[in-house]
């Protein structure tokens, strides 16, 4: 009979126990809230960026030339209502972005790109449409360091009798900025009709000094291909939404581009 009263004593206190413990973490996990954050964009810089919210780094940096997607999450103390979110360069320390985040701002997606010390909203796509063709650039003129606004020209070149079809353009768009989206309906390029003569067409972007039709290259040392010089493009037959970033990459005299984030 003692052993046993001894024995359900021994229970009591262990239950007890048990039971602050869990009234304890009830407390811990009340009074301190987990805080997402999602950070998408690209890094078109050379420099890797490290994330700080508060005093916490992130543990991996935005690598150079990359697109990034991440979530992190971080743990509001008590009394604790906002935090700064910092990003920098981790070479240099030049601060890339600040922002001030409120509790009530969980789950927050803060999308931006960072390229020669500028830092600006990455915009998000259109949604595919059947029958057409949605795309935003932008353009790094690194070469020839052009500063003045283009227009965005897409189209068709047909190789008989070499003539350039436009079908839709953004104006006055700035280097290192993004145009505003085009939209074009899809087209073949295999063989075909223009003006009573059989001919096959190419899908071309054309990028002109602002508000006219003059190549931007006009007065640099560098030629424009009608055919090859040409901005990123999808294929003209399928509907599709792409943003693209590229530079200048010249080969020779003539002027070519690289692209650097095809999305």
């Amino acid at each position: 009979m003692k052993l046993n009263k001894f024995y359900l004593t021994c229970l009591g206190t262990i239950l007890l126990a048990l039971t602050a413990c869990n009234k304890g973490d009830q407390d811990f996990l009340y009074k301190e809230e987990l805080f997402g954050v999602n950070l998408i964009g690209y890094n078109a810089s050379s420099e890797e960026l490290t994330v700080k919210l508060d005093t916490t780094d992130l543990i991996t940096p935005l690598q150079p030339n990359s697109r990034f997607e991440s979530t992190t999450a971080y743990t509001f103390r008590p009394n604790e209502d906002r935090i700064k979110l910092r990003i920098a360069e981790k070479i240099s320390g030049k601060l890339v972005l600040e922002r001030e985040l409120k509790k009530e701002d969980s789950g927050i997606k803060i999308n931006f790109f960072y390229t020669e010390g500028r830092t600006g909203p990455m915009p998000e796509k259109p949604a595919v449409e059947q029958g057409k063709i949605k795309l935003l650039y932008m353009f790094q003129p690194t070469t020839t360091n052009y500063t003045e606004p283009v227009d965005f020209v897409v189209g068709k070149y047909y190789l008989v009798p070499k003539v350039f079809e436009e079908l839709g353009r953004a104006k006055n768009v700035k280097p290192y900025e993004f145009c505003p989206p085009i939209t074009i309906p899809t087209f073949s390029t295999t063989t075909q009709v223009y003006n009573g003569v059989t001919t096959t067409a190419s899908f071309v972007v054309r990028i002109y000094k602002a508000g006219t039709d003059i190549p931007y290259t006009d007065g640099t040392a560098y030629s424009w291909n009608p055919l090859t010089s040409t901005a990123p493009k999808p294929q003209s037959s399928t509907a599709s939404s792409k943003l693209y970033i590229f530079s200048e990459a010249p080969s020779g005299g003539l002027m070519r581009f690289f692209t650097r984030l095809d999305q």
